[in-house]
């Protein structure tokens, strides 16, 4: 079990020695600032690479563990571990995060050195996350998420920047203190914090929850994770927390703070309570398909630029909750490959919007116009990322919704037709922002002497651009690494009455060809054997 090094720690806490280094710093060198910064990113997602050598395709489980007794009373460790799921994400970070150091290059230019710790001190705490199987240190991470990201948009973000930090905290917390009365349950009930122990103590019925009260501690992580996600209606933080944050800012909450609420879905509410997340499925598609249609519908006709693109989020993660809550595994590995799809999408998106931001200082649409005659590689770079998050064939949006709606019609056909309504409004949306921006004639004397993507932003772009075309070409390298991860998922969230069915039906006499085998329809399961 032990046998993984410590590169998972390397991991974690590689930034947060590069962060220290920068604290440390005396003077106002920006340049060597930004460069130690950009050296330390770079590193870590070099490291993270080891991650694909270190998970090989087929392995179930988790891998590269590191176990260490950190506090005795209450028994506290120090577990980490990784599976293909959590191994994409965490990629997924450290690949966006030297994506913000460059990108905030010359847009930063007070504070600069407490912005940078900043952004590598978040890296940590989302990494932490991802590679915690302690649930009490997975808690201590997603707590230390919060405070280099309020502040980044605090201090750093636009005119409403305070009161958007103080949303982002104050949704936040509330959804994490229902978790925390959660965690401290299962404590009492377990006598460990260990998630892998609680998870094998459930298959063999060492713990055996009642109904109501595994309803009850469902709910408890549910509506914590549903914020962070964040699922309709808890979605109200995200457009102001997205238009006051800097650009760095919002390619981080975009890219992969949203997508720590469907990680702890898939993680912890599925395998530790499967029977309350059955009966709560049907509830949960609802609230999530309102969301992808409600959040197309408002990013339709939406003026800020880039209000648009934060309601397009609250869309797109409607798929994934959908996809999880399918109960399908075809839907779970779509749901994981959208995960990852949407962060790069979303977040180029992002940056394409804060560019226009840097040279106009505005969001708002009506304000640009024939940007395309000024402007047309960034233009260009535009439309292939908007059509990446519509969904066209061959890019990374097209795999993950595809796989989504090909699940959720197994479970249930109407679902999956409300929520291909998302898919047709986000092309409407997308495509006529970007007539109105880029298309027609110059509104604005003052666009026509903008200037083109530089030699910095070009790099950029075209680095997205390659990842969004390759995960759209070679989706298989991903979803042949995460298969065996979902389908543990999709094992662990089996309903009790299913398995001690199963023990009945192996234990009838006289039964040549005995078959298991359930179907889902319209929420209500049921058991058929012959």
């Amino acid at each position: 079990m032990l046998s993984g090094g410590h590169l998972l720690s390397v991991l974690i806490f590689f930034p947060a020695v590069g962060a220290l280094a920068l604290m440390m710093l005396r003077g106002d060198d920006h340049k060597f600032i930004r460069s130690i910064a950009m050296l330390v990113a770079v590193a870590e997602f070099l490291f993270s690479l080891l991650l694909l050598r270190g998970v090989p395709i087929g392995s179930s489980g988790y891998r590269l563990e590191e176990f260490a007794k950190w506090i005795p009373a209450p028994p506290i460790h120090y577990h980490l571990g990784v599976d293909g799921i959590s191994m994409f994400l965490v990629l997924l970070t450290t690949f966006l995060t030297p994506i913000s150091v460059l990108a905030s290059w010359s847009s930063i230019r007070h504070r600069v050195k407490e912005f940078f710790v900043m952004m590598l001190l978040l890296e940590v705490g989302v990494v932490g996350v991802f590679l915690s199987l302690d649930l009490f240190l997975f808690f201590l991470f997603w707590e230390m998420v919060l405070i280099p990201m309020a502040f980044v948009i605090g201090i750093w973000g636009h005119e409403r920047r305070v009161y958007a930090a103080v949303k982002f905290v104050l949704y936040t917390m509330a959804g994490s203190i229902l978790m925390l009365v959660g965690i401290i349950w299962l404590y009492n009930a377990t006598g460990t914090f260990d998630l892998p122990t609680i998870q094998q103590m459930l298959a063999n019925g060492q713990l055996v929850l009642e109904p109501r009260t595994e309803m009850l501690l469902f709910l408890a992580f549910f509506v914590a994770f549903a914020i962070k996600v964040p699922v309709f209606p808890l979605h109200t933080w995200l457009p102001d927390a997205h238009v006051e944050a800097p650009t760095a800012g919002s390619v981080m909450l975009a890219g992969v703070l949203l997508k720590l609420g469907t990680y702890g879905m898939i993680r912890f509410c599925l395998p530790l309570f499967p029977d309350a997340s059955h009966r709560a499925a049907r509830w949960v598609a609802v609230l999530a398909i309102i969301g992808i249609i409600y959040g197309a519908l408002v990013s339709m006709v939406q003026p800020n630029l880039k209000k648009l693109v934060a309601y397009s989020s609250v869309s797109h993660l409607g798929f994934v909750v959908l996809g999880i809550f399918a109960f399908q595994r075809i839907s779970m590995q779509g749901a994981v490959f959208q995960m990852l799809a949407h962060g790069v999408s979303t977040g180029a998106l992002f940056l394409l919007v804060g560019m226009l931001y840097d040279r106009r200082h505005t969001f708002e649409i009506g304000e640009f116009g024939g940007l395309s005659t000024p402007m047309p590689k960034l233009a260009a770079f535009f439309l292939f990322v908007a059509l990446s998050s519509l969904g066209l064939p061959m890019l990374n949006g097209f795999v993950g919704e595809f796989l989504i709606l090909l699940g959720t019609y197994q479970r249930h056909w109407g679902w999956a037709a409300w929520a291909a309504l998302g898919v047709i409004l986000s092309a409407c949306y997308l495509l006529w922002s970007y007539q109105r921006v880029f298309f027609g004639d110059v509104t604005r004397e003052k666009n026509r002497a903008l200037s083109d993507v530089s030699l910095r932003e070009n790099w950029i772009l075209a680095t997205m651009a390659v990842v969004i075309l390759w995960m759209g070409i070679g989706s298989p390298f991903i979803t042949r690494r995460t298969a065996a991860a979902t389908q543990t998922v999709m094992d662990q969230a089996e309903p009790q009455w299913a398995y001690e069915a199963a023990a009945r039906v192996s234990a009838m006499p006289h039964a040549k060809t005995v078959s298991l085998h359930v179907t889902q329809t319209m929420g209500v399961e049921k058991l058929g054997v012959r």
